[in-house]
């Protein structure tokens, strides 16, 4: 069996103070927007940028389709074209930009069937399309862009009675670029199949009712190496990273990330508490990245990972649970405390996971686990964990946008206030990292509360917080005209080099209202 190394085995201590605000050293603007059409369903995930074009090109999914759009004038984007992607399956899912080569992720109708990748010219023109594995959820090219990588989550049907492997798909396009030569590999799993207990034991999360490893595993996200030879690809359910080699077309290694504990840093664990109570809970956080990206420092890769979280309910298969629900008991050592930590005002409400925890198998919990870790945290892809951001995300939002404390996107945020206590708060989920006069910043969009948190990364040990942007109002219907931007899914930085204007952007795709922004980015 391939090695399995634990990333979090690195200690990190992080100071808990009273809440402060960003530094404010650094400006996000809303300079422009497009308006995709739609509520709630997708109108716009993840966009992509053409600099010789100015063009954008942002997945729609409630039309089934791509939009391009042109922000040669960044204050007003317009749509140049559609193009429909239900000729070639279900959805686009991901869509990808570099040297004029358009690659866009599509899903395939039925969930038993691969998907597969599609090239386009700038112009929309199909140059060629290659068999990718099932549900192909996100892609990217690698920096030499010679090959294009895509993660395939293979997720089950609703009623769990078909359940694909997930897979990586590598398509190695040639000296000449041109998609219609490209060869495609597909790297699985099934490797590790039989050898589940072991992995068990050393930290990856399989769990999925009579699944194998290579089923079970289902590839989110890929972060590509600085020297384009290793993929490093997000496993979130499994709580896991994938690390596969792109020159033997394998995989090298599988990462156990971890667990976080909560004991020491501040959460606020329930949405019928009357209020922004940040308190220390006996629980523990499973990191469960959705998006992660890469950045290199001092000649060092580190990964930046969004720790969104994320759980598997089907029609025949839930591990979702409440800790003040009957079925869940607390192990009585463990929690000599149990009828209060079951308060509905305590921890009673918290979502968790009965797909973990029972460390000795005796039928109770010995560790409460909820999804997510309500934070960003930097990798060593050498070394392992070297810093995670804590509890400063809620305390942040507390600290200078208070009425937003752990609101829901598809709400107003007064109607939707502190009712996502009881699930992943502010839930991170996008992250892409901008060089700027030399600086990395971290840019992440919080997929509840909403807007765009950014922290300083030039030393991976100790970042620096250094803005918050949020704009959403208060009072206003969350599908009516006045909503603002809400649930931020793709988020893309330009650096003022390639822009049409000449200075910094930043742009986000918000899923819930179908927008995209356009920010200008200014520092101090």
């Amino acid at each position: 069996m391939n090695r399995l190394v634990l990333l979090a085995t690195l200690a990190f201590t992080l100071s808990i103070a009273a809440a402060q605000a960003p530094t404010g050293t650094l400006t996000l603007t809303p300079i422009g927007g497009y308006d995709h059409g739609g509520f709630d369903e997708g109108a716009a995930e993840i966009a992509a940028f053409d600099p010789e074009t100015d063009r954008l090109f942002v997945v729609n999914a409630e039309a089934a389709g791509l939009d391009v759009l042109d922000i040669s004038d960044p204050a007003n984007p317009t749509l140049v074209t559609q193009l429909d992607m239900k000729p070639y399956g279900n959805e686009a899912n991901s869509v990808a930009v570099l040297d004029g080569l358009v690659a866009v992720a599509v899903e395939a109708e039925e969930t038993g069937d691969a998907g597969l990748v599609l090239f386009t010219n700038l112009d929309g023109e199909v140059l060629a399309q290659h068999t990718a594995g099932f549900l192909p959820d996100m892609l990217t090219f690698t920096p030499n862009g010679m090959h294009v990588v895509v993660a395939n989550e293979g997720e089950p049907n609703d009623d769990y009675s078909i359940d694909p492997i997930g897979s990586v798909t590598i398509i190695d396009l040639p000296a000449d670029r041109d998609p219609v030569g490209a060869t495609v590999r597909h790297v699985d799993f099934t490797q590790y199949d039989g050898e589940e207990n072991e992995m068990r034991e050393a930290g990856i999360r399989i769990y999925g009712p009579g699944a194998s490893a290579s089923q079970d595993f289902e590839p989110e996200y890929v972060a590509i190496s600085s020297d384009s030879t290793t993929a490093y690809v997000a496993l979130q359910e499994n709580n896991a990273v994938a690390v596969i080699d792109l020159v033997a077309g394998a995989v090298d290694t599988l990462l156990p990330l971890g667990f976080k504990d909560w004991s020491g840093l501040l959460m606020d664990a329930s949405n019928r508490d009357d209020g922004a109570n940040l308190a220390s809970w006996p629980v523990h956080g499973i990191y469960q990245p959705d998006a992660m990206t890469l950045y290199t420092v001092n000649g060092e890769d580190y990964l930046v990972t969004a720790n969104e979280g994320d759980a598997r309910d089907y029609d025949t298969y839930s591990e979702e649970a409440r800790v003040g629900d009957d079925e869940v008991i607390l192990d009585p050592t463990a929690f000599p405390n149990a009828e209060e930590l079951k308060d509905e005002a305590n921890l009673g409400r918290l979502n968790i996971t009965l797909a973990s925890g029972d460390d000795d198998g005796d039928g109770d919990l010995d560790r409460i686990v909820a999804y997510g870790a309500r934070s960003i945290t930097i990798w060593s892809t050498e070394r392992g964990l070297v810093w995670d951001s804590g509890d400063q995300i809620e305390r942040a939002v507390l600290a200078t946008h208070p009425e937003f404390h752990n609101t829901n996107n598809d709400e107003s945020a007064a109607e939707g206030y502190d009712s996502r206590s009881d699930d992943k708060g502010p839930e991170p989920e996008g992250v892409v990292v901008g060089v700027i006069d030399g600086v990395p910043y971290a840019f992440v969009g919080l997929e509840r509360t909403g807007g765009v948190m950014v922290w300083d990364v030039a030393d991976p040990m100790s970042p620096t917080l250094v803005s918050y942007f949020n704009d959403r109002p208060l009072d206003a219907a969350a599908d009516g005209p006045d909503a603002g931007d809400l649930g931020p899914e793709g988020l893309i930085f330009i650096p003022a080099a390639d822009a049409p204007n000449g200075k910094d952007l930043l742009v986000v795709a918000y899923e819930i209202t179908g927008t995209t922004r356009i920010y200008e980015v200014t520092v101090d």
